[in-house]
C-alpha cells in the first residue's frame, strides 16, 4: 500500500474507487483501517473515492506522540494534510467512535476542507469517558513507568506496531520515556475534560457551528450510548440521524461493550443510509 509522509510521519493509506468526491472513514480505538475496507468498496461502487489510512500510532503508519495538541486534534491535522497532498479537499469525513471524533475534530479545525459528516458509535458520557481515558493512556503510563519504553514496545498495542512496520522499535526506543509520559499523559487530561461535554472534544457551540450536513447513526452501549447520539443530533444544524442500524435497547439496558459482529452484519445498513445521504448532499450542493 502507499505511505506518504505526513508531518514527518509515514502514513499507511489506501483509495478505493477512481472518481467521484472523496470520503476518509476511520475506525475506533486504535485498529487499523482495513475493517473498514468492504464498507470503503460497497461505498465506491456509489461512484466516490474511500480513503482509508492507519493513523500515526496505528496499524502499518509511524509512530510518533506530539503533545502539541490532543491525539485526535493530531489525527485529524494529520487527515487534513494527507487529503491536501493527494488533492482530495473538501472531502467528507467520517468514522466510528475514536473516528467519528476525529472527523468531527477535522470540521472544528479545518470547515473549508470538509464537504460532510458520515458518524456512527458516537462517544461521549462520564463512564465512556473514565474508561477510554485508561484504556488509552492510563495503561501506557502504568507501563511506562515501570518498564521504559521497552514495556511500550512489548506491549500488545505497539508490538503490532512494530510487526506491522519494524522500524516503529527504533522510533520508540530513542523515545525519551519522560517525554512519552509527559505526552500521555497531556493527551490522557485533554481526554478527561471531555467528560461533560455532548461528545468527546466538542462543546455545543462547536457543533452548533458545523453548518456542513451530517449523518448521525447510534450506537448501542454504555460507551457510544443513544443519549449521547439523541444530544449529538440536537445540535447539528443540518443533520439526519438513524437509531436503528443496530438492535434498539432502553436507556437503562444498553450492552456493557460494543458488538463487533453485530456491526459487521449491519454494514449493508450503512452503506445504504450513507450513499443515500450522500446522493441527497451532492444534489443540493449542486443546486444550491
Amino acid at each position: 500500500m502507499p505511505v506518504a509522509l505526513v508531518r514527518g510521519v509515514p502514513i499507511n493509506y489506501e483509495i478505493f474507487g477512481t472518481s467521484g468526491p472523496f470520503i476518509a472513514l476511520t475506525p475506533g480505538s486504535r485498529r487499523p483501517y482495513g475493517e473498514l475496507s468492504d464498507l470503503a468498496k460497497t461505498i465506491a461502487a456509489f461512484g466516490y473515492r474511500v480513503l482509508l489510512h492507519d493513523r500515526r500510532n496505528c496499524g502499518k503508519s509511524g509512530v510518533a506522540f506530539d503533545g502539541s495538541a490532543s491525539e485526535h486534534e493530531i489525527w485529524a491535522d494529520d487527515l487534513y494534510e494527507l487529503a491536501k497532498q493527494l488533492n482530495a479537499t473538501p472531502l467528507y469525513v467520517g468514522g466510528s467512535s475514536a473516528g467519528a471524533r476525529l472527523a468531527i475534530l477535522f470540521a472544528i479545525r479545518h470547515p473549508d476542507a470538509l464537504r460532510g459528516l458520515l458518524l456512527w458509535r458516537l462517544t461521549g458520557g462520564q463512564e465512556a469517558v473514565d474508561r477510554l481515558a485508561e484504556q488509552y493512556y492510563g495503561a501506557f503510563i502504568k507501563l511506562a513507568e515501570a518498564g521504559g519504553m521497552e514495556a511500550v514496545a512489548n506491549s500488545e498495542h505497539f508490538a503490532e506496531c512494530i510487526a506491522q512496520r519494524p522500524a516503529n522499535r527504533d522510533v520508540l526506543m530513542k523515545t525519551d520515556v519522560k517525554d512519552f509520559i509527559k505526552v500521555m499523559i497531556k493527551w490522557r487530561e485533554a481526554f478527561l475534560t471531555a467528560a461533560k461535554l455532548p461528545l468527546v472534544g466538542a462543546t455545543e457551540a462547536d457543533l452548533n457551528a458545523i453548518t456542513q450536513p451530517a449523518c448521525l447513526i447510534s450506537g448501542n452501549d454504555v460507551i457510544h450510548s443513544p443519549v449521547t447520539a439523541r444530544k449529538a443530533a440536537s445540535l447539528f444544524p443540518n443533520n439526519e440521524f438513524h437509531d436503528d442500524v443496530v438492535e434498539k435497547r432502553a436507556d437503562d439496558n444498553l450492552k456493557d461493550e460494543w458488538d463487533r459482529k453485530e456491526w459487521r452484519g449491519a454494514e449493508p445498513r450503512l452503506a445504504a443510509i450513507f450513499s443515500a445521504f450522500l446522493t441527497k448532499a451532492e444534489r443540493a450542493k449542486a443546486s444550491a
